[in-house]
């Protein structure tokens, strides 16, 4: 495999990050439904937020779980790849990976709570 640099690596870089968010729309029922709460949260945060800071916790804790299901949806399909037969230490990293998502998703109702709340 032939290492690029500067602008092809860069632009090699963006390309395949794009291939894993359509790969991740496509096959992942979760990241489309975030994907779709995010599409109503972020304007809705511009809405609510009454300053900049507000705003950039609001819009990043959405992102965050966006995030986080990407990475979950990818040690999912590391784990599959590997075999489908029950192993504890897969059925282990699936759970974990989920146990990530909830959090971010705790982390989000926090953080609109406090915001809208007080």
């Amino acid at each position: 495999m032939k290492k690029t640099t500067g602008l092809t690596h860069l632009i090699e870089s963006t390309v395949y990050s794009l291939q894993g968010l359509k790969s991740a729309f496509k096959n992942e029922a979760a990241f489309r439904y975030e994907v779709f709460s995010a599409c109503i949260l972020i304007p809705l945060a511009c809405f609510l937020a009454s300053n900049k800071i507000e705003l950039i916790l609001m819009i990043g804790s959405v992102l965050l779980v966006l995030i986080v299901e990407l990475l979950n949806s990818a040690i999912e399909s590391v784990v599959d790849r590997i075999g489908k037969e029950y192993h504890e230490l897969s059925g282990r990293a699936k759970d974990q990976g989920s146990a990530a998502v909830f959090i971010a998703l705790l982390f989000v109702l926090l953080t609109w709570g406090v915001v809208i709340l007080f």
